[in-house]
């Protein structure tokens, strides 16, 4: 199995509310004949139910139960209106990854699905354990509802999300880069490639898309069979469309590879995923607050608790090698190139929309303020530049939306609350 086929396998896992629910089917049908059987050999007589009141009961458990089931989907889909319409469209993919709505839809499914194999088996003797059971579920299932009720409510805050969003892309950072910054430069400063003359190009066919994600040991492992240089043109993250250049090779062996198996390295999809993109969670924060900054919606406070998790992403995101993106094979010789986002790229898309966007929102550029103060008092001398340009960019935005200069003084003060954490240095 390649491993194309693989991540494949793994996103549809993730991602799908399918499999959960049609898994809790086969469940309760393969539950159902073992718990009569175990009736049959103990008779239970502790609940002590009667035949007619028995099948009233899973009869009008199990009619519940299937409009539980309707709720929770009809809640799932209010949650994609919340997100796509206050929050970002980005987020919609999060929601249908949700462990708790799968456990809620599995647990209907599945005592609705016993609940009706129950009530098949009613007759002259009722089987008192797998009424009770499927009494017992449905109890359950009507519990996990309420507890989905008040979790959604909680889940969908978008503090809440911006603080999941930012917890993930910490992991894809530690994933991504996990060395400590040096003023060296890493190991794109120390290699030598022309770029502008490979000896084989191979170009994307049959559909574009977003590349998702790549298999770096795998492509390394073919370039050091064929013993040639592979580079990954397009950068994770970037739109790849057809005829567009996805694999430079260089070296005596650039013709050694086949295009399929290089193919069968790179996952394309329609939208980015956070898998290798640690930029993808800055810009899902980013666009919340562009949205909560909108004259629409003239939320600041959301604006305010943005900048609180991209302070705290970049000043992580400061401390590491960032230009990583080459892999070497045991002997030391390079065989796989990769583009990343750099210093620069990281701290223009957490600043610029928020600071243009957010230029007549006083709290926001208070904000803002507070956060180029602390990084800059913070990130290594190396990178400190282009949090100055920053700084500048800030207080010439200030001057052209605040042109009375007491105004512009408030707009410009640091403050890690927007207004009540005023920095007194």
């Amino acid at each position: 199995m390649s491993w194309l086929t693989r991540h494949r396998a793994r996103r549809y896992l993730r991602s799908s509310l399918f499999l959960a629910p049609a898994a809790s089917i086969l469940l309760a049908l393969a539950v159902a004949p073992l718990v009569r059987w175990f009736d049959d050999r103990t008779r239970w007589t502790l609940f002590g139910f009667e035949a007619g009141g028995a099948a009233a009961v899973v009869s009008g458990l199990s009619s519940s139960l299937l409009a539980l089931i309707v709720f929770a989907f009809s809640i799932l889909l209010l949650a994609i209106q919340i997100a796509g319409g206050q929050l970002s469209p980005r987020v919609i993919a999060r929601i249908f990854r949700t462990p708790l709505l799968k456990v809620t839809l599995s647990a209907f499914v599945f005592s609705y699905t016993y609940s009706l194999a129950a009530l098949s088996r009613i007759g002259e003797r009722v089987p008192q354990l797998p009424v009770a059971l499927a009494v017992a579920a449905s109890l359950t299932s009507l519990g996990v509802f309420i507890y989905l009720v008040q979790r959604i409510g909680e889940a969908f805050r978008p503090g809440t999300v911006m603080t999941l969003v930012a917890a993930e892309t910490r992991k894809v950072v530690d994933a991504m880069y996990p060395d400590p910054f040096t003023p060296g430069g890493g190991e794109h400063a120390r290699l030598s490639l022309d770029t502008g003359r490979p000896d084989r190009v191979i170009v994307q066919r049959k559909a574009s898309g977003v590349v998702l994600a790549f298999d770096a040991e795998g492509l390394s492992a073919v370039a050091a069979r064929a013993r040639c240089v592979v580079e990954l043109v397009p950068q994770v993250g970037d739109f790849l469309p057809v005829g567009e250049p996805l694999f430079r090779l260089y070296g005596p062996g650039a013709s050694v590879p086949g295009e399929q198996e290089l193919r069968d390295c790179v996952a394309l999809g329609v939208e980015r995923t956070m898998e290798q993109d640690p930029a993808f969670g800055f810009r899902i924060i980013v666009d919340i607050a562009s949205k909560a900054l909108s004259p629409a919606i003239n939320d600041p406070t959301t604006g305010v608790l943005a900048v609180d998790q991209l302070h705290h992403l970049l000043s992580l995101v400061s401390r590491r090698q960032l230009d990583t993106g080459v892999v070497r094979d045991v002997s030391g010789e390079p065989r796989l190139v990769y583009r990343t986002p750099d210093w620069e790229d990281f701290v223009t898309l957490a600043a610029t929309e928020l600071r243009i966007y957010g230029a007549t929102n006083p709290q926001v550029t208070r904000r803002l303020r507070a956060m180029y103060d602390q990084l800059l008092r913070a990130v290594p001398a190396e990178r400190a530049e282009a949090l100055r340009r920053e700084v500048a960019l800030l207080e010439s935005t200030l001057e052209g939306a605040w042109p009375r200069p007491a105004d512009r003084a408030v707009a410009g003060a640091s403050d890690l609350q927007g207004f009540g954490s005023r920095s007194r240095d």
